[in-house]
């Protein structure tokens, strides 16, 4: 009896490999997820460059994991036998107080990082005449560490910005994001999304404010906005990775300028001008965060009419990842033509385009996150 029992399992689960690998195989492979809003894993290019660097080994893990058959299904059972057992993580996501998400923060890897700032430092040395500006922005566990569920470990975000900072200070204006948002962070008015990896546009209100006192000028007050709640239903990039229920939407608010200035987005990848910086189609979907400037775009410009006496800038560049989305348009209170470079997804030139549009000033925004985690950083000097 035994015997055939041991013979059931063994085919049993000889049996559920082989049909999950033929489903692997049969299923249409999806290019996005609407459900993590992000872009999965493409097919690994074999090439002997790819082999010896171990990119295609990592790159043929991250295809297999992102497109396992029935995956969203799996990642919702397994986020609710967790909840059952009440456990407050899920996916890299813990369940913290105050209805509040937030990314699970390991021991970053160090020489990763000095790499990253050393192409940070290599860029700024390479152009000694632009004036550019570092601006690192902590996430959402770095300010609200006290949220954390009981017993739940997270490496201090403010030791991994202390380290960027001294590595990169000597070559260009440092900004880190724990100097203005700190302050306000004890405060009722949130400046992270509870539910998404984003800071509120109050959080990006407050960066403006900084940046704007850096480089000179007067940043224009709130009171001088009208701003427009205009959705409470949004849950987040954490909210999809974990599968949370019973968690509170955010809403999300827009600054508008009440001096009535028009904006005009010129997006590059698909060689369109719109009248806007806000995309009203996305309240309607998943991802509404991408209602500022259409969601992530490799390459756009946005041209403002402002009075002569308000320009501060003619042009000027934004290498940056999506927490520049809602910080943007209060840039547009005093730049012309703000260039937009999103270095994950540009595969041009940075240098050779600052050549060609005369830039002279830059502003690099990122939050820690993904600054610690992105390769793409590398780019900056091709």
């Amino acid at each position: 009896m035994s015997k055939m029992t041991d013979r059931i399992y063994v085919w049993g689960f000889v049996g559920l490999l082989f049909t999950m690998s033929v489903l692997f195989f049969l299923l249409p492979i999806q290019p996005f997820s609407n459900v993590e809003n992000r872009t999965l894993q493409k097919a690994p290019q074999l090439t002997w460059d790819s082999l010896w660097s171990k990119t295609f080994s990592d790159e043929s893990e991250s295809f297999v994991t992102d497109h396992f058959p029935f995956r969203n299904q799996w990642v919702w059972t397994k986020s609710m036998l967790e909840q059952l057992r009440l456990q407050q993580e899920n996916n890299g996501i813990y369940k913290g107080a105050d209805g509040y998400l937030f990314e699970k923060l390991s021991v970053p890897v160090y020489e990763d990082i000095k790499a990253y700032t050393a192409a940070v430092q290599l860029y700024a040395q390479k152009h000694p005449n632009t004036n550019i500006t570092f601006m690192l922005a902590p996430t959402s566990i770095g300010l609200y560490p006290e949220r954390l569920p009981w017993l739940a470990q997270a490496y201090p975000q403010n030791e991994v910005n202390g380290f960027i900072g001294k590595q990169v200070q000597d070559s260009l204006n440092f900004i880190d994001g724990f100097d203005f948002l700190g302050s306000a962070a004890s405060a009722d008015r949130p400046i992270y999304y509870k539910t998404d990896h984003h800071w509120t546009t109050y959080g990006a209100y407050l960066a403006y404010f900084a940046y704007a006192q850096q480089m000179g000028w007067t940043p224009v007050a709130e009171k001088d906005f009208t701003i427009e709640t205009i959705t409470h239903s949004f849950l987040g990039s954490y909210h999809t990775r974990s599968q949370f229920i019973g968690l509170e939407p955010d809403s999300i608010e827009v600054y508008k300028d009440k001096n009535g200035i028009q904006t005009n987005m010129y997006i590059a990848d698909t060689d369109q001008t719109v009248g806007s910086m806000y995309d009203p189609s996305y309240l309607a979907k998943k991802d509404k965060y991408s209602y500022f400037l259409g969601g992530v775009h490799a390459l756009l410009t946005l041209h403002s009419t402002l009075p002569a006496e308000r320009v501060e800038l003619n042009k000027i560049l934004v290498i940056k990842d999506s927490y520049a989305h809602s910080f943007l348009p209060f840039l547009t209170q005093h730049v012309q033509d703000i260039h937009v470079i999103d270095i994950r997804y540009y595969n041009g030139s940075i240098s050779d385009y600052m050549a060609e549009n005369g830039i002279e000033d830059v502003l690099m925004l990122f939050n820690t996150t993904t600054f610690i985690g992105e390769r793409n950083l590398l780019k900056l000097n091709y």
